[in-house]
């Protein structure tokens, strides 16, 4: 009888084990999910799963073939209970209990790190116990910083202590994650610990971390401040991160982030710089975030740009001081010549490049920028040493004034960042910015005509105030000049020299010649009031017009109609940059059929390398080809004009001939497209833009009727 119910309770329990797996299976079947009304029925099984059922789901999590769906139903359930406190107690037990029953690496570390998904507190004593396994330590480090709660900052910071050197420097990086405060989550009952820096003085900080870091996780940290600066300063300062193998790719996503959130990129030396990122962009956010950085490149101007005014390599763009812009006035070409010879031989010795900055050895002159500048803001990173003085000359007179503020005997107590030659005006800063010696300042001086403005460690210290002319106090200051970094007899080091020139929108009236022969202006700067269509996507912006695509792009057209004409006009492409010269067109319609489109495109592109000839810029779209290579480098401006006089259309882009041809004869024996371009032979019509989503520029825009 014992024997027959021993057998009867067997297959009993094996029924009811068969019955569980079943049930198991089918609540795992269910997983992963589109939608969670899906997976309800699942979950709330799982809530009711006896230990039998979580010790087969932890054999599963060992198991490669029958690891995934463990692993969705499992990261689903723990979901559901960090948002519902009466589940979270239970699933704190299951994932205990699971750490200790899984044998595989995989199997563990999924547990470990769903410890921290949860967020209990319930499980902060299974991951300190896991600080000091070398394998499993790292993941139980990043799950306590999840967690996030006082047990668990104060269990990575008693690890810490009882750490091995390599574990130490995990938990001293959480620790630092834990103790940042993102901006969305402040609140304005918040009470910082310590005052907020200016964004000037934090990129001057940080840079000081990332010099002094010792490892791979400190500079990691100090580059992840970098995150939410805006501006021009931090987006090159994080790009000399670009060639760093453990910082490149973070420095990349940093880049395109803050650059995305600031609209006042423009040049050539952030444009290098985000081109250069986009190609280290990977992870799961990199197809819409290349996708984005991609289309604001497209938008950046090229015109009055920042550029690099030190490479952090050599003196290239810079050359020795020979005298004042006065004495250099009266020399002539060879004088001039032999003087800057022997002076360029002398600054390669008195000025040096060491570890990317450009240090004044204390013996010399002062060092010149080779360009002349007019208008500029430009920003500038300086250091001293006790009793140094130095100074920045613009336009080649001095200067706004650096020196040690402890030099009270010459009147330094002042501050850095003044006009120190002015007599008339203002010489003295309105504050003392400057930081201890040994400590790098940031300049931002803003240059518009006569007046200075300077900002010295992000606070105002010279506003709008004349610069005399030191060389001749009877004369205003030099219309364009060169900048000269002042040799003083004492150390001084500069770095993140960063400028863009402000020359003043001008109207570009017709030239004598083209008054003569008959020309009107259609655009000369200043306004729109010759053009109808979409004078939105198509904006008036620093004496020129540029396309926006995300506000509708579209078309413009003149107001007036013309039959035959000589139109001249000058455009500056993007990469891959598309749009369109309607001329003789209506105002509706497809242009190039209504009327006939003359093609304006970035044909050098790669995407365009298949093209038809009658696709190339400057052809008459679909009918005539025209000749290709003969635009600019992308960025530069090109100059263009069409010729209409009765059937036949001339192009000529920057000198050349591109497309000459007959629109009759063309279409004798059809169109080279194959279609219809009812609009050929009109005899008149409106000359337009007609854009493609891309941006372009347009500037001095004429015409003549012939």
């Amino acid at each position: 009888m014992k024997k027959i119910t021993s057998i009867i309770l067997g297959l009993v329990s094996i029924c009811t084990a068969i019955q569980a797996q079943e049930s198991l299976n089918e609540t795992l079947s269910k997983f992963p999910y589109q939608q969670k009304s899906t997976v309800a029925q699942s979950l709330s099984n799982m809530n009711d799963w006896k230990s039998s059922s979580w010790k087969q789901l932890y054999k599963m999590l060992d198991d490669d073939s029958l690891r995934a769906s463990a692993t969705f139903a499992l990261t689903a359930y723990i979901h559901q209970a960090a948002t519902d406190p009466a589940l979270s107690a239970r699933a704190a037990t299951v994932l205990s209990k699971g750490v200790a029953s899984t044998k595989t690496f995989l199997g563990k570390d999924l547990m470990i790190e769903m410890m921290g998904q949860l967020g209990s507190d319930v499980n902060v004593k299974d991951l300190e116990k896991l600080l000091q396994n070398d394998q499993f330590g790292p993941r139980a480090i990043r799950s306590l910083a999840t967690v996030k709660s006082p047990a668990a900052i104060a269990a990575l910071e008693s690890g810490q202590v009882k750490a091995s050197p390599v574990i130490a420097v995990h938990i001293k990086a959480a620790l630092g994650h834990v103790a940042a405060v993102l901006p969305m989550q402040q609140t304005s009952s918040a009470k910082p610990s310590v005052a907020k820096k200016n964004p000037v003085q934090l990129l001057l900080d940080i840079q000081d971390e990332l010099k002094s870091a010792g490892n791979p996780v400190d500079k990691r940290n100090a580059l992840f401040k970098m995150d939410g600066l805006k501006g021009i300063p931090a987006l090159l300062v994080t790009a000399q991160y670009l060639n760093d193998p453990v910082l490149q790719k973070q420095a990349a996503l940093i880049m395109a982030r803050n650059a995305l959130s600031d609209k006042s990129m423009r040049g050539i030396a952030p444009r290098e710089s985000l081109e250069k990122a986009l190609t280290l962009i990977s992870g799961v956010d990199s197809v819409s975030l290349t996708k984005a950085l991609r289309d604001y490149l497209k938008a950046i101007p090229y015109d009055n740009g920042w550029v690099r005014l030190f490479n952090g390599k050599n003196l290239d763009g810079w050359k020795g001081l020979v005298g004042n812009p006065i004495t250099r006035s009266k020399m002539n070409s060879d004088e001039l010549l032999k003087a800057q010879s022997a002076a360029n031989a002398s600054a390669g010795n008195d000025w040096v490049v060491e570890d990317g900055l450009l240090i004044f050895t204390g013996h010399g002159d002062n060092l010149s920028t080779v360009k002349q500048y007019g208008d500029f803001e430009m920003y500038v990173d300086w250091k001293i040493t006790s009793k140094g003085d130095a100074g920045i000359y613009l336009r080649g007179t001095p200067q706004v004034q650096i020196w040690d503020t402890s030099r009270r005997e010459v009147g330094a107590q002042v501050g850095s960042g003044g006009l120190y030659n002015n007599q008339k005006n203002a010489s003295k800063p309105l504050q003392v910015a400057d930081n201890a010696i040994g400590e790098w300042n940031t300049f931002h001086i803003i240059m518009k005509g006569d007046k200075v403005t300077v900002f010295l460690n992000g606070m105002k210290v010279t506003d709008e105030i004349i610069l005399e002319n030191y060389w001749d106090r009877k004369l205003p200051i030099f219309i364009r000049e060169q900048i000269e970094l002042q040799a003083h007899g004492t150390y001084v080091a500069y770095r993140n020299i960063f400028l863009r020139e402000l020359d003043p929108v001008a109207a570009t009236p017709l030239s004598a010649a083209e008054q003569k022969e008959g020309f009107e202006s259609l655009f000369d700067g200043t306004n729109l009031d010759k053009w109808i269509g979409n004078k939105t996507g198509y904006a008036l912006e620093d004496g020129v017009i540029v396309t926006h695509p995300e506000l509708g792009g579209g078309n413009i057209y003149t107001a007036e109609e013309f039959g035959d004409f000589e139109y001249r006009f000058e455009f500056q492409l993007t990469p891959g940059a598309n749009n369109g010269l309607g001329i003789r067109t209506p105002t509706t319609g497809d242009a190039a059929y209504v009327g006939m489109e003359l093609q304006i495109l970035d044909n050098e592109a790669p995407i365009y390398e298949k093209l038809k000839p009658y696709q190339y810029h400057g052809s008459v779209y679909g009918v005539i080809p025209a000749k290709r290579g003969f635009l600019k480098p992308t960025g530069e401006w090109n100059e263009q004009v069409v010729i209409a006089k009765g059937n036949n259309i001339k192009v000529v882009l920057n000198g050349q001939v591109i497309m000459d041809g007959d629109i009759s004869s063309s279409i004798a024996n059809g169109t080279a497209d194959g279609n219809k371009h009812p609009g050929l032979l009109n005899k008149k019509g409106h000359i337009g833009f007609l854009g493609h989503g891309d941006v372009v520029r347009f500037r001095n825009i004429r015409v003549k009727r012939l």
